[in-house]
Formats: structure tokens, sequence, C-alpha cells
């Protein structure tokens, strides 16, 4: 039997009605039985319901947001669907179930649990819409709601995978369906065992690909993205950059860590234990070839640039004249974990601790809280992480060019930086 292929589409390759008649054009002549298709939200979708989100929390309107994301979804589909075709009423049906939770109360203390309940409705529209245009062009796919697959613990925002159950839905569920059609389901979300959705974390479609072709025994994995493939850095940001042709997964799951936003830091591990190569693609150069990420490329020693914005630096001082010790560490990882907060990078001196995260709503407010009566804490906002793998030296004050630098440290084959600008 022929082994499932998988594609996965962001949110940049359906944000309107080109994209999707594009999209339709790379699956038009590849498109076949034992094949998924994952889509996200479209365009900008996610980041509009979480303005949304952030507005009711703070008891603002958002009712001229909403609206605005209603419209956007409808002018695609007046773009794509003739007058009266069905996807409009379930557009509108959608619309309403989000209004309806939207009605309901949230605060901090439950924001994570309210947040999974509202954000997926960007990825349940875009799928609704994509599915039945590729139906009207005559390419036959069924839609299958992600949330009846992918099986997770009640760790909301951050949910981790149940892998036995996982494997089971989609051996029970997906691959009959399989047999007789192409599938088309949603990135990002799932559901805890009582059936509350929860997401993957954020831009998590790409792990949900990978988790299906684990689930699945796939045979590949390829992701769409408005890039050549995995670029030494971003094209958006930095001039000059080179396309990988093949990378090892050890080597790209380390640019993921670091923050590489081409390919989520989840993905990679799942299909290397597997041996499911990876491939990164153009979505708007189809017919290349892109990045092949598998178990035999050879180590690329390319100065690789990673800039992760919006960061914030926090220092632990402590207060009663000693120094750091393990102790202290732990006490602030725990934090850290029962946040959900990742240290993107961690330096100690004798009587200091300084990490850098994202900024993300109310986390830090609740880390201070929660230490503030054991340690004198500093914080430092909008700042940039620059990671430079494999660096070479005579690079870098370029980089730093215009910026103050808060940290730096550095290894044989890294430096990292937190800057601001001057």
């Amino acid at each position: 039997m022929t082994k499932t292929q998988i594609y996965k589409f962001g949110g940049a390759s359906v944000k309107d009605a080109p994209a999707v008649k594009n999209l339709a054009n790379i699956l038009r002549n590849r498109l076949r039985n034992n094949f998924v298709i994952v889509v996200s939200a479209m365009g900008k979708t996610t980041n509009h319901l979480e303005t949304i989100l952030s507005l009711k929390l703070t008891n603002q309107d958002y009712s001229w947001n909403s609206s605005n994301l209603k419209s956007y979804h409808l002018d695609i589909c007046t773009a794509l669907f003739p007058e009266g075709h069905v996807i409009f009423p379930k557009i509108e049906n959608y619309f309403i179930l989000l209004h309806h939770e939207l009605n309901k109360p949230v605060s901090k203390e439950n924001y994570d649990e309210y947040y999974d309940r509202v954000i997926g409705f960007g990825e349940m529209l875009s799928s609704r819409i994509v599915m039945e245009y590729l139906c009207s062009q005559a390419l036959l796919v069924l839609w299958q709601d992600a949330r009846e697959l992918i099986c997770t613990n009640s760790d909301f925002r951050f949910a981790k995978v149940d892998w036995e159950k996982t494997r089971r839905n989609c051996q029970s569920q997906l691959r009959p369906k399989l047999e007789q059609f192409p599938v088309l389901t949603q990135g990002f979300i799932g559901a805890d065992s009582s059936g509350r959705p929860t997401t993957l974390g954020r831009e998590g479609s790409d792990f949900t690909a990978s988790i299906l072709a684990t689930s699945l025994d796939a045979g590949s994995v390829t992701i769409w993205k408005d890039v050549p493939g995995v670029l030494n850095a971003d094209p958006k940001l930095f001039k000059d950059t080179k396309l990988f042709s093949e990378l090892e997964y050890q080597q790209a799951a380390q640019m993921t860590y670091y923050g590489a936003s081409v390919i989520h830091p989840k993905t990679i591990k799942p299909l290397a234990n597997a041996g499911i190569p990876l491939f990164v693609k153009s979505f708007l150069h189809p017919e290349e070839n892109g990045t092949k990420i598998h178990k035999t490329a050879k180590v690329e020693t390319v100065p690789t640039i990673i800039l992760k914005k919006d960061q914030i630096l926090v220092s632990f001082k402590v207060t009663d004249f000693t120094f750091i010790e393990e102790k202290h560490i732990h006490q602030v990882y725990e934090q850290l974990q029962m946040l959900k907060l990742r240290a993107n990078m961690l330096q100690t001196s004798a009587i200091t601790i300084s990490i850098v995260v994202d900024s993300q709503l109310f986390k830090l407010e609740q880390l201070l809280a929660k230490l503030k009566n054991d340690f004198i804490i500093r914080y430092n906002e909008g700042l940039d992480l620059l990671t430079v793998l494999h660096p070479k030296p005579d690079s870098i004050p370029s980089l730093l060019d215009g910026y103050e630098v808060l940290l730096e440290q550095s290894t044989r084959n890294m430096v990292q930086v937190v800057r601001r600008l001057n």
C-alpha cells in the first residue's frame, strides 16, 4: 500500500482567495488517496482572535474586531464561491458559535482554557473554506475535525500529546477514510480526554503534521511556506540569505530550538524517531526542490542567524548576601514550568540569575508575584534575542550596529546576544 503523505499549508498560503486558488493548483496533479492536508487559520486570523480575547479580558468593546474578522472570511468566500453556496451559512454558524463563547465570562485564572476554546475557530473556518473550494474544483476531499484525532492532556495552550491514544484514533478513524479519499484537517488544535479543546502551542500546525505522520507511519511530510525552504536567516530581516538544500534532523532541531520560525520546534523529534523525511517548499514556486530534512544529510557550517523579537530579560538577585546556588535556579525554573514559560537564554553570575523569555499576556506579572519575596527582580521588555550558529567573528559587529547589548554569551559554535535599539 502507498504510504501516506502529509501536506501542511500555513496561514500565508490561505490568506486570501488567490492564495486558496494557488493551493488548489498545487494539489491538482498531486492529490490522491492516502493524502492528508493540514491547514492553518487564514492570514493573521489567530492574531485577530488574540486581540479580541485581550479586549474582552480588559472589558473593552471587541465588536468591530469581530465584525471585521467575519467580513474578511466572507469576502474570501465571495471571491471563491457562487452566491447561495453552502459555505456562507456555515461561516455564519461558526461566528454564532464564536460569539456564544465570547459571551461567557473570562478571568486571568481561566484564561488559558478560554483561549483554547476561542482560538481554534480560525482553523475551523479555514479548513471548511478550503475543503469546500477543493470540492468545487473536482478535487474531492473529506473534512476531518482534528480534535477527534489529536488527544492531549489538559495543559491548555501548550498541551502535551497522548501519543498512544492519538495513534489509535488515527488508525481507527483516519486510515479507513484515506483508503477512499484524501482528508483535510486542521493544525494547532486537539482535545483532552474530556473533549475540551486544547492547542499545541503557537504556530503548532507544523507539529500537527508531524503527529499525524508518526501516527499513520507516513512516507513524508511537506510544509508549504512563502520562502524557498529553510534559509540561514529570515529573508525579511537579513540580506543575502542561503538556502539549505538538505539538513540533518539534529541540526534542524537545533535551529528551531533557538527560534528559527520556518518550522515549529516540536516538529522534528517525532519525524526523526520514525525516520520520516520532512520537506520545506515554497507555495509560490512549488516546482522548486526546497529543503529536505532527513537522517543522512551532511552537517552545514554556514553561519545561521535567528532573531526572536518581543523578548523580556528578567534578572533575579539574591537578597540574603549568599551566592547563587542550584536551589535558586531550581526555584526560578519551577515557576517558569508552572507558567508554561521557557527560558530562551540563561546566564548566572555570583549573585544573579538572568533569563530571557517570550512576552506573553499576564505571564510576567505572575512570575514577579511568585518570586518577589525571594529575589530583587529587574526586567526589560521589548528586546531582541539574536542567536548566531556557526558564527564568523567578523560578522557579529554588523549585527549589533545601532543596538545596545544587555546580555551576551558564546560557545565554540554559538553566540547569543540580547539587544535593543539605541
